[in-house]
């Protein structure tokens, strides 16, 4: 059995202390593997995730680092992983049963020791007994394989099968034995393995080449077999404890890495010299985002190991909008080119408004703004054009109510939600909102569509009587079921205009009751501002 011995500088090396255990797996036809050492009870197990050769198997990179951090797959004590060589029977089915987690049973005494049936029992290496007995119980040989052929190179066809059965895929095989493959060789495939072939590619474990061949034949390499048994990896139920998937919900911070499963964020240290997969590239932990979806593998209670499998978009460095809300829970919300988009606000934003270091509560709704982002987050906002107060004018229509004053212009009513540091002046002083009156004519200038500066600029004469004849429009009754306001329709200048007033506890109602109806002419008389008659015209 090959132990490591020192850890090699290239790549990423993990340690741990093992009882009694294998070391690293590499090729099954390495002499060492036969030279196991039962005496020592403590052997160091190093795990490489970088490699030093595989400038022409980068397409691999992922699969061969994600096997190695779970140690399914591993490389050799010189760096190197041989991505090229082709793969034994034995170094295949040793590696399906590490994948189906069952590597702790196959090296247990009771498997070791098993007295194995095959013809060649002979020729299959003492340390791996007991995976052949392990693969035996789970169905990955047939009931008319009477050799394991332990040294021969495995080819695509015979690697197919044994990872559609570590699927526990053989009924869904056999019944689909009958299917049309879609290569040119497909008659070189037996009808009896069909079926495996047709839910290996339906499972996107396996392709054919681009000349649409299928080359059942061929020998497979062992950057191939990496790829099968990572996409095996991923369809297998139970991953144990040491697999992880979720959503990055935060940028690394202090080599703390927070993801977010089934709604449960958790936070993990990160391995100094973790391997990083992201957009096909591998990458720095600062290159994760919030949002980016990801599959881990722990060793040591360390994460050494993170694909990538979806990513989020990143946000530009730098780029323009408008403020299309107040800023809440920190996230500042913009508007460009049709599309809004919500950012977080990095602890250290920085923002100046009108050349001055401002808050985020001083942004308004309407400003242009330029941002920049650091970690995905924006760490630098400047308005570019502030938002102008907006100015309206029109007639108090009904006094002030909930801290709303409604006003009418060109026939349409608009209600004005007051600021708390509402500026209001009236007869050229300074008043308050009970003091505006219905009737006054006022100028409003509005920020965040509220309104914060209020003139009355031609005042209701309140000590003199008024006659106002229009329509109905609605009435709303007091406690005692008494009229308590009362609104009509005026055309003036050719535009229609309703106004509200407030009606006497004593006021008399003349004329046809029964056509005190919505649409029908009536008159208001009243005084300051009060009506304290109506009339009902015939």
């Amino acid at each position: 059995m090959l132990f490591l011995k020192k850890a090699v500088a290239t790549g990423l090396v993990f340690a741990m202390m093992m009882g009694s255990g294998t070391a690293a797996f590499a090729q099954g036809n390495n002499k060492n593997h036969d030279k196991r050492d039962d005496k020592r009870d403590d052997i160091r197990v190093d795990i490489h995730l970088t490699f030093n050769d595989l400038k022409n198997a980068e397409w691999a990179m992922r699969y061969i680092a994600s096997l190695a951090s779970k140690r399914v797959f591993e490389g050799y004590e010189d760096g190197t992983f041989k991505p090229q060589n082709t793969v034994s029977r034995i170094e295949a089915i040793t590696a399906a049963v590490r994948l189906m987690g069952l590597r702790t049973q196959a090296e247990s005494p009771a498997e070791m020791s098993t007295k194995l049936n095959f013809k060649d029992a002979n020729k299959i290496p003492a340390w791996a007994i007991g995976y052949v007995a392990v693969a035996l119980e789970n169905d990955l040989f047939t009931e008319t394989d009477d050799m394991v052929q332990p040294q021969k190179d495995g080819d695509r066809l015979w690697a197919t099968t044994l990872l559609v059965k570590a699927l526990k895929l053989d009924a869904q095989a056999k019944a689909k034995m009958n299917t049309t493959l879609p290569f040119k060789d497909a008659k070189q495939i037996p009808a009896g393995s069909v079926g495996y072939v047709a839910v290996a590619i339906e499972k996107g474990l396996v392709d054919g080449f681009e000349d649409n061949t299928f080359r059942p034949n061929q020998p497979v390499t062992r950057a191939q077999l990496a790829a099968l048994l990572d996409r095996t990896g991923g369809q297998l139920p139970n991953q144990g404890n040491s697999t992880i998937t979720g959503t990055v919900s935060t940028p690394v911070s202090n080599n703390i890495l927070s993801i977010t499963s089934s709604g449960v964020t958790s936070a993990y240290i990160l391995h100094p010299d973790v391997f990083i997969y992201r957009n096909g590239a591998k990458v720095n932990a600062s290159a994760l985002l919030p949002g980016d979806e990801v599959r881990v593998s722990t060793f040591n209670n360390q994460i050494v190991f993170i694909e990538v499998t979806r990513s989020v978009q990143s946000i530009p460095l730098t780029s323009t909008g408008t403020v299309n809300a107040v800023v809440t829970n920190n996230t500042l919300t913009l508007t460009n080119a049709g599309t809004t988009t919500s950012l977080l606000l990095h602890p250290d934003v920085i923002i100046y408004r009108n050349g001055v270091r401002a808050n985020a509560s001083d942004l308004k709704i309407g400003d242009i703004v330029n941002i920049r982002t650091f970690d995905n987050r924006v760490i630098y906002i400047e308005v570019t054009s502030p938002v102008l107060p907006i100015t309206s004018s029109g007639t108090i229509i009904t006094t002030v109510s909930n801290n709303v004053l409604k006003v009418a212009s060109s026939g349409m009513a608009t209600d004005y939600p007051l600021d708390p540091n509402v500026i209001i002046y009236r007869n050229g002083v300074r008043a308050n909102a009970a003091d505006l009156k219905v009737g006054d004519e006022v100028t409003i200038n509005t920020s965040d569509n509220k309104a914060i500066y209020i003139v009355v600029t031609k005042m209701i004469d309140a000590g003199q009587p008024f006659a106002l004849v229009g329509k109905l429009n609605s009435t709303t009754l007091n406690a005692q079921g008494g009229i308590a306001t009362i609104s009509i329709t005026q055309t003036i200048n050719s535009i229609e205009q309703t106004t509200y007033y407030n009606v006497s506890p004593s006021v008399t109602l003349n004329g046809n009751l029964s056509l005190f109806l919505v649409g029908h002419l009536i008159q208001l008389n009243g005084n300051n501002s009060l009506v304290t008659s109506i009339i009902i015209i015939n």
